[in-house]
């Protein structure tokens, strides 16, 4: 990768060089993490310091009861950890066609019904106590300061924010935690969020015992208790963040990484797989031929993951499978580089999300991602202890109807489909860089075009961040920044994609951040691109 390639995209971004680095989609979430490296801790206590105040500086995407994955270098080696949330132990295809109809396809979308167990606390403890070197409460302060002394709403947050508001405001605990204008904020009011602050302090004190199996587990399953929800207390003390190997794709001499099922992050490395069985290098970086086949081979991914994805144990499928080469190979022929296609899902068994990075001068780095899911998630936000809750129910399936995911079917204490998925990019078995987009569905599209881009084509870090992306959603339709070539556009439709033009990046072509190793961390350091469509910074020193 060249690291003085400037990019050619519209951005006012510049890369940041320096041997401990922090960045997040808000600056004063980063600065949180970079005052834990300041006191000597590493790049862990550095995370999970920004990820506790991204819930109360971005409270749009996420919240303390989200769900939180990561995938971090040691020093010596990957590690991977899902701290998402099984369903309560009440759920079952016949409580929800009971409450909702037998015509109900999915759990609600909002409400107490869409909230599984949170797992984001128990995430940052189970990170802490492996790989921290600060005592856990530390990390809490800098989200305990922000709480309680408020903070200036920022531009694309107050954008979200007052997005969200209308269908949200009469959902339990919403409006006295999120509206105390009775509105949503104008851009530079000052926010505060007192309760989630008491939260925050019940959790640093305890290590998170609190949220589990103790007094803010009580409110949880109360809340849940009277405004309709089966969140119990048993529901959350049994819950348990799960250790596990990243999986892998090689491309161009380098592996993606990224967390197995129950998630995504296999979209990524199916496309990967597929487009490695063309030359994507004799193509040139922003031609139609090269936007068209990497829009296909996302497209033969999902038709897949769509169709197999779910909790590991209920699939019918391995990953192994998936991501047989043979079995990739023959998913590429049918990409017809003439012609966009609507594809079906393959036979493989025959062959409103914030993300972060931190890396340290001693070499550990920290790819993490959080959501609550759809923006606020569920909109029900329990009041005593501001506990944001996430709607992740609503991924699950309620029927084994023809073409639908039965792997994904909901069941007691089983984890749902889920989006938000960090990366990691390796070399020869070493770290090369950790880094992550968000938005849905477009987070392994922004994993596979920002790789493309960074190996394929050679552009720096900066440049493949602000590049313009598309974004598939379903059968022919793909949505395109208003910022790309319209003649590519224009090439793109006239091969069949059913293309729209969308001047809202945020909303749908996610950002992210990225964090490339340049060589020894203590001397050369690395170098951090924080994307152009959030309000986020890079800090380092």
């Amino acid at each position: 990768m060249p690291i003085d390639h400037p990019s050619t995209y519209p951005s006012t971004r510049l890369p940041l060089f320096a041997r401990n680095v922090v960045s997040t989609s808000h600056p004063l979430a980063a600065q949180a993490g970079l005052r834990m490296l300041l006191r000597g801790g590493n790049a862990v206590d550095a995370a999970i310091a920004a990820a506790a105040a991204l819930t109360i500086t971005e409270p749009v995407s996420n919240g303390l009861g989200s769900d939180a994955f990561c995938i971090l270098w040691d020093g010596q080696q990957l590690h991977g950890l899902n701290a998402s949330g099984p369903a309560p132990m009440a759920w079952t295809p016949g409580y929800f066609h009971h409450r909702y109809g037998a015509d109900a396809l999915t759990p609600p979308k909002r409400g107490l019904d869409s909230v599984t167990v949170p797992g984001a606390v128990a995430g940052w403890v189970a990170l802490s106590e492996r790989f921290g070197q600060l005592p856990f409460a530390d990390l809490m302060q800098p989200a305990i300061e922000l709480a309680e002394r408020g903070y200036a709403v920022p531009v694309v947050v107050r954008q979200k924010w007052a997005l969200a508001t209308p269908e949200l405001q009469s959902l339990p605990g919403f409006a006295d935690a999120f509206l105390p204008w009775g509105r949503a904020p104008q851009v530079g009011e000052l926010f505060k969020f007192p309760s989630a602050a008491k939260g925050l302090r019940a959790i640093a004190e305890t290590r998170g015992e609190a949220f589990y199996r103790g007094p803010i587990a009580q409110a949880l399953a109360r809340f849940a208790s009277e405004h309709g929800g089966a969140l119990t207390e048993a529901d959350l003390a049994a819950y348990r963040p799960e250790w596990v190997a990243p999986i892998g794709q090689d491309h161009k001499g380098h592996t993606l990484h990224e967390i197995p099922p129950n998630g995504q992050g296999i979209a990524a490395l199916v496309a990967l797989g597929i487009l490695s069985n063309f030359d994507l290098t004799s193509m040139k970086v922003d031609s139609i031929e090269a936007q068209h086949l990497q829009i296909e081979a996302m497209k033969l991914a999902f038709a897949d993951v769509y169709r197999f994805v779910a909790e590991p144990g209920a699939m019918g499928v391995t990953t192994e499978q998936m991501l047989d080469p043979a079995y990739l190979r023959e998913r590429a022929k049918l990409i017809d580089m003439k012609q966009a296609q609507d594809f079906g899902a393959g036979n493989p068994a025959k062959g409103g999300t914030v993300y972060l990075s931190a890396a340290d001068e001693r070499g550990m780095m920290v790819s993490f991602i959080q959501s609550n899911y759809m923006g606020f998630g569920s909109g029900a936000v329990e009041p005593q202890f501001g506990i944001s809750l996430q709607n992740r129910g609503h991924g699950f399936n309620l029927s084994a109807g023809p073409g639908r995911n039965t792997a994904n079917l909901v069941a007691p204490g089983k984890r749902p489909f889920h989006t938000i998925v960090p990366a990691f990019l390796t070399k020869d078995g070493q770290p090369v860089m950790s880094f992550g987009v968000m938005g849905a569905n477009m987070q392994p599209q922004g994993h596979v075009q920002t790789l493309v881009r960074l190996l394929d084509h050679g552009q720096s870090l900066q440049a493949a961040c602000d590049a313009p992306r598309w974004r598939f959603d379903a059968g022919l339709h793909i949505n395109v920044e208003s910022a790309m070539d319209p003649a590519v556009v224009q090439g793109l439709t006239d091969l069949g994609h059913q293309t729209r033009s969308i001047n809202d990046p945020y909303q749908d072509f996610g950002a992210g951040q990225f964090i490339w190793r340049l060589g020894d961390p203590g001397a050369e350091g690395y170098v951090a691109a924080s994307d152009p469509r959030r309000d986020g910074a890079a800090v380092g020193y």
